[in-house]
């Protein structure tokens, strides 16, 4: 009798255990419910970028999907199962593909509705021109980290194929100075190869246009010739002071400023011009040019004066100034927030509302414009920059605002047509699964 209350009270506490680990995740899952619910009202459901798709016969709920992701509210758990919640906020870094434990998650860009062009690129980083390679954000891979393991493994692959040694030309020629390109520099030069690297704005590609004190890095990386990197919490200033030292450390000098106009392929190489009227010849080439190409213009008049900017550099050098910002992204609020700190902001946006931005962007720009920090103009278009004032139509009404400086950030023009006229092919893929490359 004493051993069958025993098992009773163990059968009892285990269901009491069991009852309330069910009650606990019931509630959980409801949170997360609620949350895509939210998500998709606001217009934060649908994946913008890469992200993750999850077999959800696969899955099992372990949670280290949520646990190694560095952002906010990007996978839940509901109904027993990984799901989705603000797909849009996900920035491709794949640190859920590599921690599920049971490999239910994949990296996806584009949807059944929306596709996204991607350039062909096989398993080696080559385009089908042969001898050319992508790596980096123009293939689909955006993040830092990605970006930086991409450039070294497409010159590793390009080692392997070998190289015809030729004085007259170089042995790849890298175009784009960003983390791809300054990965791909330092793997050349370990290989001791004949190379070239040319930026068409300044190092740092992409990176060098954001605001000083923006966080770039989230997780460590490794560098050729320098190795691991502890990055957490990393800043632009302070990465681009990482690069600028390890580069200098290599005697690696990065052809800044200069813009390739057109590739062509003649006598079993490629020759490459250049805005600066010159000329170059390599056997292989890699493309580290991003996805955004040249910034996107509004095609308004005034656009070319002096006080129109596309990228904000060194917001804290600038005070006591009337600023117009255009855009609704991520990098237009940034921009606006840091600007507003010493100067009377405008922040202009032509939809009703902000879609598809970080819930902390969100935050700081609504408390800002509550507290009077910043003026947020929603339903509003810039139709021209004059010397003193931009004439803008607020709702369908045409007014006119005092002001100093313009910055635009409308996004950028995806460099298509010089991929097709370098012959690479392009293809619009809806939920195109990326598989592992090197």
């Amino acid at each position: 009798m004493e051993q069958v209350i025993i098992y009773f009270i163990v059968f009892l506490f285990c269901g009491i255990i069991l009852y309330i680990y069910l009650r606990k995740m019931k509630k959980e899952s409801q949170l997360v419910e609620a949350k895509v619910t939210k998500a998709k009202e606001e217009g934060l459901f649908e994946p913008v970028s890469l992200y993750p798709h999850i077999d959800v016969n696969n899955c099992i709920k372990s949670g280290a999907c949520i646990t190694a992701c560095p952002e906010k509210d990007i996978l839940g758990i509901m109904n027993g199962r990984a799901t989705l919640i603000n797909a849009s906020q996900c920035i491709g870094h794949g640190a859920c593909f590599h921690s599920c434990p049971v490999e239910a998650i994949s990296l996806v860009i584009g949807t059944e509705k929306r596709g996204v062009d991607l350039p062909h690129i096989d398993q080696d980083f080559q385009t089908n021109v042969p001898g050319m390679y992508i790596a980096g954000e123009l293939g689909g891979m955006g993040l830092i980290k990605n970006s930086v393991e991409q450039g070294q493994a497409a010159i590793e692959n390009m080692v392997k194929a070998g190289f015809k040694k030729d004085s007259a030309t170089y042995d790849v020629i890298i175009i784009g100075a960003g983390p791809a390109g300054i990965s791909a520099s330092l793997m050349a030069k370990k290989h001791n190869l004949n190379f070239l690297t040319l930026e068409q704005d300044s190092l740092g590609g992409t990176v060098f246009t954001f605001p000083r004190t923006k966080i770039v890095m989230t997780s460590p990386m490794d560098l050729p010739l320098h190795g691991k990197v502890q990055l957490y919490n990393t800043s632009k200033a302070e990465l681009l002071d990482l690069w600028k030292k390890v580069l200098a450390a290599n005697n690696i000098t990065i052809r800044e400023q200069t813009k390739v106009d057109m590739i062509n392929y003649e006598n079993d190489h490629f020759k490459l011009s250049t805005n600066t009227n010159e000329e170059f010849r390599t056997k292989k080439i890699l493309l580290a040019i991003g996805r955004r190409g040249s910034p996107r213009k509004l095609n308004i008049a005034g656009e070319d004066s002096e006080k129109v900017a596309y990228r904000l550099l060194e917001p804290e050098n600038i005070r006591n100034k009337k600023i117009v910002v255009v855009g609704g992204g991520d990098s237009a609020i940034e921009a606006a927030l840091s600007l507003s700190e010493q100067n009377k902001v405008i922040l202009s946006y032509r939809s009703e509302a902000f879609n598809r931005i970080k819930p902390m962007n969100r935050e700081k720009i609504n408390m800002a414009a509550e507290k009077g920090i910043l003026k947020v103009i929603y339903k509003s278009n810039l139709l021209a920059v004059e010397k003193e004032h931009v004439m803008m139509t607020i709702e369908d009404e045409k007014v006119n605002v005092k002001n100093d400086l313009v910055y635009i950030f409308a996004g950028g023009e995806l460099p298509t047509d010089f991929l097709q006229k370098a012959g690479v092919q392009i293809t619009k893929r809806f939920g195109y699964t990326l598989k592992k490359h090197g």
